[in-house]
């Protein structure tokens, strides 16, 4: 996509221009070449000297346009790679539209026993305005917190209070909004769809919770990842599917910021860091949050469509555990502490599924790991009706089953 170009040629085609002006060069070439002529016509220079004396004067141009080039050079860096321009215009476009998010609230001091209520800083993440009266994107965990207080500091280190609009009930996202009347740049999203392992990606983020705006560059890595992740604290787990794996550094702090293409586009929302490993980062398609943006500024909320099933998926191992004839699917059970297989007045229920069923394919979809049920249950809208089926004693079933709302 971008070609090198490892030589400023338009600089030192100025600086070889400047050095023909040069009275003293000009004089050194004319009195060169008088001087070979005479030498030739008298018979004292041979044509080995003709072009021992070009040489030496070629080695003298050559001298003097570099001294040239350097004398000239400008203080400030100038890249020589257009792909290092790339970087450097993502960079200056889409920092305006990072911020940093800072997490406070009232905690309990103690001490020798307890002595009161001290109201402090408890955590931070990033995220990026959306629109110009400030909706911003960023992580579910950096912001689930319903007793702390949110305050939003943008590039230019001012700060903002901000309240939670909406969390996505599936996904690590959610949508906040900073308390003000000013106008706030906008960052421009791009379509992760149509991203490639291997292209190039800037994540952007307040590393640390210490280093607002930390750049960091590197590629995609991999595309449609299933992992299990959790909060430091481990107060949020949730298992995240379909994801970007890239391996532009994103620690802790950079969450909720933006995964960037070389075009300035944001292509992902950084979520998640792989433990014990270097340079592997998870986020999530920014198709997805587009879905959750288009939502708030429509009807103001988040909502998913709902079958209402707990699941586990069928294998090898699973095939064999519960005697089953297929090695596909999602197999209806009971959770491990208890919970309801169908949740009540769900979908489900209404349908007809029951426990133990296992559900073969929705919408001539076959249920597979590598084609989950929550995906394609996440690609409906509530009110949707798809057509369910399902293997319950050995006998294949077709039902009909209206989404609910989640």
């Amino acid at each position: 996509m971008y070609k090198l170009d490892p030589i400023n040629r338009k600089k030192v085609n100025w600086g070889f221009k400047k050095l023909l002006k040069n009275h003293a060069l000009l004089a050194l070439l004319f009195a060169t070449a008088l001087l070979v002529v005479m030498g030739f016509f008298m018979q004292t220079i041979s044509f080995s000297g003709i072009f021992d004396a070009l040489e030496l004067v070629a080695e003298k141009i050559q001298k003097m346009a570099l001294q040239t080039e350097v004398a000239n050079q400008p203080t400030e860096y100038v890249p020589r790679l257009l792909y290092e321009e790339a970087i450097i215009e993502t960079v200056a476009s889409a920092s305006p539209s990072v911020v940093s998010i800072v997490i406070s609230k009232n905690l309990p001091v103690y001490e020798l026993e307890f002595i009161g209520i001290k109201y402090q800083e408890v955590g931070s993440g990033s995220g990026f305005i959306v629109s110009e009266d400030g909706l911003i994107v960023t992580n579910k965990h950096v912001v689930s917190d319903k007793k702390a207080d949110y305050t939003v500091f943008t590039q230019d280190g001012k700060k903002y209070a901000a309240k939670v609009v909406a969390l996505d009930p599936v996904q690590d996202l959610a949508i906040i909004k900073v308390e003000s009347d000013v106008k706030f740049p906008a960052i421009t999203l791009g379509d992760s769809n149509g991203i490639k392992i291997g292209q190039g990606a800037i994540a952007i983020g307040n590393a640390l919770g210490e280093f607002s705006n930390t750049v960091s560059v590197g590629v995609v890595s991999g595309l449609g990842r299933t992992v299990s992740a959790s909060s430091q604290t481990g107060s949020f787990s949730e298992t995240l599917e379909n994801i970007i794996q890239t391996d532009a550094a994103i620690n802790a702090g950079n969450s909720g910021g933006p995964l960037l293409n070389l075009r300035g586009e944001v292509i992902g929302v950084n979520t998640a860091m792989a433990q014990g490993a270097q340079s592997i980062g998870f986020a999530i398609p920014i198709n997805i949050a587009k879905k959750d943006i288009n939502q708030i500024l429509a009807n103001n909320k988040i909502t998913y469509a709902f079958l209402g099933v707990r699941y586990v998926l069928v294998d090898e191992v699973i095939k064999e555990k519960y005697g089953l004839s297929v090695d596909y699917g999602a197999l209806v059970l009971r959770g491990d502490n208890g919970e309801a297989a169908i949740t009540k007045g769900s979908a489900a229920e209404k349908a007809g599924i029951k426990e133990k069923d296992v559900i073969l394919e929705l919408n001539g979809r076959r249920v597979s790991k590598a084609n989950s049920m929550a995906g394609m249950i996440q690609q409906h809208s509530p009110g949707d009706t798809v057509t369910v089926k399902i293997l319950r004693s050995g006998e294949e079933i077709t039902l009909e089953a209206v989404l609910g709302e989640r």
